[in-house]
C-alpha cells in the first residue's frame, strides 16, 4: 500500500468513527462533485478541525476567503452560537449559488452571507466597526500576503487565522519555482516572519488530501 493510499484509510476510518452523524457534509461534497466543482475542498476531518476551532475560540464573527461550495464554511457556521455570523467571499458566482443551495439544505444559510468578486476588492468594502474574531483563508494562493495585510485591518487582539494549503507537497521548498501560488505562500511566510502583530506556527498534514499543511496564528 502507497503513502497515499494509507492516509486515505487511515482519515476513513476516523470518519466511521468520529463522523457518524454528517452525512449532509458528505451530501454537500456530492453535490460540488455533480455540478463540476474543482475537488479542492477540505478533506471532512480539516472540516471538523475549523469547526471544533471556532468552537473553542468562542468566535461569534468568522471572515472566510474562498467558498467554493461552502463545506468549510457550514463546517464552520454549525459551530457558531445564535446570533453569530459568516461572512464568505466568492470569486465566481456559479461556486456562490451552489454554495448558497447548500448552506440551505444544511440549514445555517441564516448565518452566512456570501459575497461575489474579486476577494482584493471585497475586502475594503467589509464594515470596519465590528472586527472578525476568527478567519479562514483559503483562496488563489499567490495572493495570500495582501489578503493577510486586508484581514488584519478588520482583526483585534486575540482573533484566530487559519491559512490552508502552505506546504503543497513540500513545494514551498523550491525557493525558484515558477508557480504563482507558491512564490505567494513563500512571501506570506516571509511576512509572517517579520509582522510583530501575530503570534504564528504552522503544521503539516496528510491524508485524503495528500500532503499538506496550515498557518495557525493569532493576533496579538
Amino acid at each position: 500500500m502507497n503513502s497515499q493510499d494509507m492516509w486515505t484509510n487511515v482519515d476513513q476510518y476516523f470518519l466511521d468513527h468520529l463522523f457518524p452523524e454528517e452525512t449532509i457534509m458528505e451530501e454537500v461534497l456530492e453535490v460540488n462533485k455533480e455540478a463540476g466543482l474543482p475537488s479542492i475542498d477540505v478533506s471532512p476531518t480539516q472540516g471538523k478541525l475549523l469547526h471544533l476551532l471556532v468552537k473553542m475560540k468562542g468566535a461569534k464573527n468568522i471572515l472566510e476567503i474562498g467558498t467554493l461550495g461552502g463545506y468549510s464554511s457550514i463546517w464552520m457556521a454549525k459551530a457558531l452560537p445564535e446570533g453569530g455570523k459568516l461572512t464568505t467571499l466568492e470569486f465566481n458566482p456559479k461556486h456562490a449559488e451552489i454554495a448558497a443551495a447548500n448552506m440551505k439544505k444544511a440549514g445555517v444559510e441564516e448565518k452566512i452571507e456570501i459575497i461575489v468578486g474579486p476577494a482584493l476588492n471585497t475586502l475594503p468594502t467589509l464594515k470596519m466597526n465590528v472586527p472578525f474574531d476568527f478567519i479562514f483563508i483559503d483562496a488563489d494562493k499567490n495572493n495570500n500576503p495582501p489578503y493577510v495585510n486586508e484581514v488584519l485591518k478588520r482583526s483585534q487582539s486575540g482573533t484566530t487565522l487559519i491559512i490552508d494549503n502552505v506546504v503543497r507537497s513540500g513545494d514551498i521548498l523550491e525557493s525558484q519555482s515558477e508557480d504563482s501560488s507558491i512564490q505567494g505562500i513563500r512571501e506570506m511566510f516571509e511576512m509572517l516572519k517579520n509582522d510583530s502583530r501575530m503570534d504564528s506556527t504552522a503544521f503539516q498534514t496528510v491524508g485524503s488530501k495528500g500532503y499538506d499543511g496550515f498557518v495557525l496564528a493569532i493576533v496579538k
